[in-house]
């Protein structure tokens, strides 16, 4: 089916959710436990984090920000704020512009912003270990996000993309992904919907689980994250 309207949940996308099924449910069944099994085992560490970010500065320790889901539906996704209050992401949308062209933007082999201006000193480091991510389990359990697929954009970003990257959509995004366990920020951002297509294109439960066994390994390996 269409979705219609863009006033309720939807950036316009024109997908359907992918049917219920067995693999979908079994899925579903694993990301509910192992997302809260990880939210009680982490939720000293995750209560430390958000104290050093109060008492870094000024402004709440968790990030709030609207991103795209299973089928174009939007929600609020949640993260520990690495940045400045306020910040403008005029910058960012300049580099996916430029990527979504073709052109080159590596910067000391990363595509990420060069020493951006926006990330506090606290975020630097919970994006080079990826701790800011660990909210996200909260969305896990809301049904927003799964544990593995493709990453969440923004709506800004998913209005940009070609329509041939349309497929990334029909399943939920994850908390992590074919994406990170493959080079994380040494890839652009075609690069990285080329793998979400793959990704969604050849997906199946053993896939996702050992997209899972490699995310840590690959978190503690990878020196390109910023």
């Amino acid at each position: 089916m269409l979705y219609a309207g863009r006033d309720d949940g939807h950036v316009g996308l024109g997908l359907s959710p992918s049917a219920i099924s067995w693999p979908s449910v079994a899925r579903r069944v694993i990301d509910l436990s192992l997302a809260l099994l990880g939210l009680l085992a982490l939720a000293l560490p995750m209560l430390l984090i958000g104290l050093v970010i109060r008492l870094s500065g000024d402004g709440p320790a968790l990030f709030r920000q609207r991103r795209v889901g299973l089928g174009g539906r939007t929600f609020t996704m949640y993260k520990f704020r690495t940045m400045r209050t306020g910040a403008s992401d005029e910058l960012l949308r300049e580099l996916i512009a430029a990527e979504l062209r073709g052109e080159d933007t590596t910067r000391g082999g990363s595509h990420k912003l060069d020493a951006d201006p926006r990330i506090t000193r606290i975020g630097h480091f919970l994006r080079k270990t990826s701790l800011d991510e660990l909210p996200q389990l909260i969305n896990v359990v809301r049904g927003e996000m799964a544990l593995v697929g493709p990453r969440p954009c923004l709506e800004w970003e998913a209005r940009m993309f070609p329509a041939r990257f349309r497929p990334r959509f029909a399943v939920r995004p994850g908390l992590t992904g074919l994406w990170q366990v493959s080079g994380r920020s040494t890839m652009g951002t075609l690069e990285m919907l080329n793998l979400d297509l793959a990704y969604v294109h050849t997906r199946t439960l053993g896939g996702d689980l050992s997209i899972l066994a490699r995310t840590i390994p690959s978190m503690i390996k990878d020196r390109s994250a910023r």
